[in-house]
């Protein structure tokens, strides 16, 4: 009775905030000359790397980061070397540990002379507004935001309910993920700039996948950052955010660095961040390499993919999906001759993807798919969506597998996570063990329609090879396996305690109450939505 009364409470609050804020809008756009990347400097230490790293005639190379640890210090490392610019581009990056050791690692190579651009969606920007628009008022940094929300700023559902009027516009979210620095080495793949996605939360955190690239397919990620940063989507934070005392609001205006240094010595010291000697590749961090002068990585032909900034605003909903990443992705999975292995956290194909998935089947072709478990997926909504096709996935012959969080927690393959919640974030795909994506989008309609995205696509077997891998060590270490009962055609679930397979009839890892309020919700959730 306390919880209805509670949201309840809640439900009138948020209707009297939508009467009171109903008129809130965004400010008029000024108008700003249009800014880009430029060519790298062949003279800077990573482009010195880079080319000492490159063999004769090669596209572009890579290194898989699946340890969280490694991922971070890859993008610590890059920013602590950088000498020309610093090109930051996040669905969320969070005022904790992780986020401040990384601002600060910005605001350090900008006082180095080294231009920074950060460019960051606004809808989890509650906590780190102040932060960021400090470190926009130090020198040689800017600080933009993507479809900026008007007014209501300090709660998130009170930025929702400023703008009545504009949830269709503020439904449209930036999901990219991109770190470039001097032109010349890029950070790419599906992980955000907070704790939990590098194993460093005591609550959850997640099996994800970065990549770190150089060569010719460096200029298009730049190209595509450039795109957004001169956007009529994007505004500079100054124009959105008030400063608050710290930041020089009612208290005065500090200086940019002094503003900034409040608000870090306000806050816990960094993360100690512990690198194992070696990754579950074989490789070592990457600052040893660096600091060698030369890079040992894997080499093929790439292409960056991104959807407009623009994306759904300009188009129409159906053309949005038809030129989105997202049927990118599902071009090259339905150009497969052989196999496909696919994760995503969320996994909602849709009648149209059920129906790719049936022409993979009638072609003989072996499809691999790993998503969350109810008891692993932090949109337990997206859940319901994902659970209408289960049935029709198994029986079409598709492999599927559900990540377990107890099965995570006891390995240590992709970090410790502890007493952790285990989650998977992975958004890779392995073709024809030739061709890899690797980058932000998930196989849902959100993504195909609503957010933006980008990747990169890759061939080279020997990336497809160290992807399948990863792969493996995820579905056969830390997942269940799903298959349909003979003779009732009832979802299993199959593990092993060690010693003999476990079978499991009902969703793992979740209580009474979780399976039970899924199963209401699931008829009455549409799928778009999700």
């Amino acid at each position: 009775m306390n919880a209805w009364s509670s949201l309840l409470r809640i439900a009138l609050a948020g209707a009297l905030i939508a009467v009171l804020s109903a008129c809130g809008s965004l400010p008029p756009a000024r108008e700003r000359p249009a800014e880009f990347s430029g060519a790298a400097d062949p003279s800077t230490t990573l482009a010195k790397i880079v080319e000492a790293s490159t063999p004769p005639g090669e596209h572009s190379g890579f290194r898989l980061m699946p340890l969280g640890v490694y991922s971070l210090d890859a993008r610590i490392q890059l920013a602590e070397r950088a000498q020309h610019s610093l090109e930051v581009q996040y669905y969320q990056l969070e005022n904790d540990a992780v986020g401040r050791l990384l601002l600060r690692t910005l605001r350090e190579a900008a006082a180095r002379g080294v231009k920074v651009r950060v460019l960051v969606d606004d809808l989890y920007t509650v906590k780190s507004q102040q932060l960021l628009l400090a470190l926009s008022r130090t020198p040689n940094v800017q600080v933009r935001l993507f479809n900026p929300f008007c007014c209501g700023r300090n709660g998130f559902l009170s930025r929702f309910a400023a703008s009545p009027w504009e949830i269709e516009r503020l439904n449209h979210r930036m999901h990219n993920k991109l770190f470039v620095a001097d032109g010349v080495m890029a950070v790419v793949g599906g992980r955000n700039i907070a704790e939990e996605y590098f194993v460093l939360n005591e609550a959850q955190n997640f099996i994800d996948m970065d990549a770190l690239v150089v060569g010719k397919v460096v200029p298009q990620f730049e190209q595509i950052f450039d795109a957004y940063w001169n956007s009529v989507q994007v505004w500079p934070i100054a124009d959105i955010v008030a400063g608050t005392a710290s930041t020089g609001g009612e208290g005065g205006r500090k200086p940019g660095t002094a503003e900034f240094d409040d608000w870090i010595g306000m806050a816990a010291p960094p993360p100690k961040i512990v690198l194992p000697p070696s990754d579950i590749l074989g490789y070592g961090p990457v600052a040893e390499e660096l600091d060698a002068g030369r890079m040992g990585l894997l080499w093929g032909q790439a292409s960056a993919i991104a959807d407009p900034p623009t994306k759904p605003a300009t188009v129409t909903a159906d053309e949005a999906i038809s030129t989105s990443v997202t049927m990118k992705v599902w071009g090259l999975m339905m150009d497969a001759k052989t196999e496909v292995d696919l994760t995503s956290p969320y996994l909602v194909p849709g009648e149209r993807g059920m129906a790719a998935f049936d022409d993979l089947a009638r072609r003989k072709v072996k499809l691999t798919l790993l998503t969350n478990s109810l008891a692993a997926n932090d949109e337990p909504l997206v859940h319901t969506g994902y659970a209408r096709y289960r049935e029709r996935l198994l029986a079409s012959g598709a492999d599927l597998y559900e990540l377990s969080p107890q099965r995570t927690s006891k390995g240590e393959r992709f970090g410790m996570f502890g007493k952790s919640l285990g989650r998977l974030h992975a958004k890779t795909a392995a073709i024809d063990k030739t061709r890899v994506f690797i980058g932000s989008m998930n196989l849902d309609p959100r993504s195909a329609s609503q957010n933006t995205e980008m990747g990169v696509v890759i061939d080279s077997p020997q990336l497809a090879r160290e992807m399948l891998r990863i792969i493996n060590i995820s579905k056969l270490q830390n997942s269940y396996r799903l298959r349909l009962a003979k003779g009732t055609g009832t979802l299993q679930w199959l593990t092993n305690d060690g010693e003999q397979e476990v079978i499991l009839t009902s969703e793992p890892e979740s209580g009474f109450f979780q399976r039970f309020y899924n199963m209401l919700i699931a008829p009455i959730v549409p799928e778009m939505l999700l």
